[in-house]
């Protein structure tokens, strides 16, 4: 078999490089400790170095935002590999599997990268399976050889019995594979010392036994069935999975292949059978097959395990009582693992999962390990069962205890979204949705609480997230577009500019407002792209009026947190304005006063100044450092957020009526949102605010509808 050689997506780091090529050194060293190769040492390490790398690289291509796994081919190849290096066998594999189980979660370029634990666990199954394939290839073309010689070997008997025997004696003596000579009517004829040795019989013992008086008596008739087809001419050869009996009567599990022996004269003349032992083999398997369904950290089932269960686990449930499904998170398990490292992190995941054990010890439950710190517990509920709220703070007063890793006393909470009795014939895929849409309500409010399932709240929630994700398609097809409302001068209701705003006209259903589609395109990152578009048809629609009305107001368009701490605004403010020919003083960007704190927004807001372009303090008036940030930024006009307005609609005024003159000492321009009515007006006008926006003065309407109230602007 040819050397595999890497092919990686792109070149890995130096640190990555140096931590691979230490890791393939011990790989190479330990491997040649337990086996016998044809390569030399610095060949060896050569050719594991390869394998290593096409290992990782395979590891690296999985998408874990979509829990797509990665390509396990590669391992596959991996594992056939090593069969051909030469006599590596069972040994070597464990040694393998021993070396990158450890070694590769430790490796520097997988401590950053989600579910790499999950990630090795699957490609070194991949691996084991294609060692087993070509391993057990290998023996099927060993025993293959050995029938080719022993019938020749048979066949010369018949000339030279002497010459025979010794031919016969070279290939079984020094087979590790039990072999032996049956005749046609069962009866042992020869058999060799590891045949012997596999069924505890001393060397020689076994000629002119029966060999279906060794076969377990379950199994006695169809093997019988089977060497009469042999000698039927129906088959050229058996191969079945069997059960011996060892002299001392314990039960050894063996691979046994058949094929007829026939004379000069092409008469049957004998069985040959060779027996392969496979209990470790089936040891090793039952093994890998553990790894497979067990979280490596924790030694919890892993998700795929827990499906299955719960899949069981509804059908049996007591309709009385049902079950119990528990998605717990643990809360600031990030923030330990940002400031302590990931090895403290993985030691506290370790303790958490003791600790769920220790809580659910009595009860009749699943603990698994989905990925990083989120677990779920399945309960078959009985009449004892404790109610959720005490099970729930049972677990949080068994994580309040600290617990000290390297001198670090941790103590944190749990969050759970809990589904109670579910449906008996629910499918346990959705049943896991349901419990993790549920614990992401019960984090929006607060940590170390939890949340029963609610069904109204989770067809709401579905349907606000089946807007979101198809609100680029929307887009794409024309469905969403801009409408223009009046910024209004308060003293005489003239227009002091026309502020942009999303419409989406769903064809069969209900259109969605400005406010809808900034919440839904914030929720899925589309913002940015679709805040770019706004501005630049603002842009163009403003100079389009500009050139043909006459207009000469401002063109208004609020921002969101995303586009304003975006590092490319003013880049793209430039080259829009290039672009569209719209002044710059006659752009007004409204920047949402909650996100001055984040980085860089500050520094936003000046370079969209130093162009030219006004800025507007928006949703101003509920931060406790909105009337600072008047005085530290370059905005001269600040906007009264719409719920302000209400308030003021239905209480008592006197906080608004003292916020207008604290703005007006800045020097800056009050502008109102959410005017609706004529008594709303009146008030902001006495208060001394100048702007407003709000449906008394217009709605959002077509560019085409607006177009008439522009001339002489």
């Amino acid at each position: 078999m040819p050397m595999i050689e890497p092919q990686p997506d792109q070149p890995a780091a130096p640190d990555a490089d140096r931590g691979r090529t230490r890791l393939a050194r011990k790989w190479a060293y330990l491997l040649s400790g337990v086996t016998v190769v044809s390569l030399s040492r610095e060949e060896l390490d050569v050719e594991l170095g390869g394998l290593l790398g096409l290992l990782c690289d395979a590891l690296h291509r999985g998408d874990s935002a979509h829990r797509t796994p990665p390509d396990l081919s590669p391992a596959e190849r991996i594992g056939a590999r090593l069969v051909a290096l030469g006599y590596v066998g069972e040994p070597g594999l464990r040694c393998t599997l021993e070396v990158l189980g450890k070694g590769l979660p430790a490796l520097p370029e997988f401590q950053a990268v989600e579910g790499a634990a999950d990630r090795v666990v699957a490609a070194l199954g991949a691996l084991s399976c294609g060692f087993l394939l070509a391993h057990e290839r290998s023996v099927l073309d060993q025993q293959e050889i050995m029938h080719l010689s022993l019938l020749k070997a048979v066949r010369d008997a018949q000339w030279n019995l002497k010459q025979s025997e010794a031919r016969f004696d070279e290939v079984v003596t020094s087979s590790a594979s039990g072999i032996a000579v049956v005749a046609l009517d069962g009866r042992i004829v020869r058999a060799n010392a590891a045949l012997a040795e596999m069924l505890g019989h001393p060397v020689g013992e076994l000629a002119g036994s029966v060999l279906y008086d060794v076969v377990h008596p379950e199994s006695v008739e169809v093997l019988r069935d089977a060497m009469m087809a042999l000698l039927d001419g129906g088959k050229e050869r058996i191969r079945q999975s069997e059960r011996l009996l060892r002299r001392d009567g314990d039960v050894v599990r063996i691979s046994l292949t058949a094929s007829l022996l026939r004379d000069a004269d092409d008469r049957p003349s004998h069985f040959v059978v060779v027996i392969e032992d496979g209990t470790e083999l089936m040891l090793l398997q039952g093994e890998l097959s553990r790894q497979a369904l067990h979280d490596v950290l924790t030694g919890l089932p892993n998700r795929q395990y827990f499906g299955t269960h719960l899949e069981t686990a509804l059908r049996r449930a007591d309709p009385a009582y049902g079950v119990t499904l528990f998605h717990v998170d643990l809360d600031a398990f990030g923030m330990v693992c940002n400031s302590l490292g990931r090895r403290v992190g993985e030691q506290l995941l370790v303790h958490f999962a003791q600790r769920l054990k220790a809580v659910m010890a009595r009860e009749n439950a699943m603990i698994a390990r989905f990925h990083s710190d989120e677990f779920g517990i399945l309960v078959e509920n009985t009449e004892s069962t404790p109610d959720i709220d005490t099970i729930v703070r049972a677990i949080n007063d068994e994580l309040a205890e600290p617990f000290f890793v390297d001198g670090h006393g941790l103590a944190l909470s749990a969050s759970a979204g809990v589904v109670h009795r579910p449906a008996k014939g629910i499918d346990p895929v959705e049943l896991l949705r349901q419990a993790d849409q549920t614990l992401r309500r019960a984090k929006d409010r607060r940590r170390g609480q939890w949340r029963m399932f609610d069904r109204e709240a989770d067809a709401h929630d579905r349907r606000t997230q089946a807007r979101a994700v198809g609100m680029a398609g929307a887009w794409e097809h024309g469905e969403i577009g801009v409408r223009y409302r009046p910024m209004a001068r308060l003293a005489d209701g003239g227009a002091a500019g026309v502020e942009a705003r999303l419409h989406w006209n769903r064809p069969d259903d209900t259109a969605l407002s400005h406010e809808c589609c900034v919440e839904l395109a914030e929720s899925t990152g589309l913002m940015l792209p679709l805040g770019d578009w706004l501005l630049r048809a603002t842009a163009r629609q403003g100079e389009w009026w500009r050139q043909r009305a006459g207009f000469g107001r401002s063109m208004v368009v609020g921002l969101t947190g995303h586009q304003v701490s975006d590092d490319a605004l003013g880049t793209r403010v430039t080259r829009l304005l290039a672009d569209t020919g719209l002044p710059p003083e006659q752009l007004l960007l409204g920047v949402p006063a909650g996100a001055l704190p984040v980085s860089g927004v500050m520094e936003n807001v000046v370079a969209l100044t130093d162009l030219g372009v006004h800025v507007m303090l928006d949703e101003f008036g509920l931060g406790p450092d909105d009337l600072r940030a008047i005085e530290d930024l370059p905005v001269d006009i600040v906007r009264v957020d719409r719920r302000l307005a209400e308030w003021q609609a239905w209480s008592d005024s006197t906080f608004l009526g003292a916020l207008v003159p604290l703005v007006r000492q800045v020097g800056a321009t009050l502008v109102v949102d959410g005017i609706h009515t004529e008594d709303q007006a009146n008030w902001w006008r006495t208060a001394g605010a100048e702007l407003a926006t709000g449906d008394y003065f217009g709605v959002a309407r077509p560019p085409a509808e607006l177009a008439g109230q522009f001339a002489g602007t």
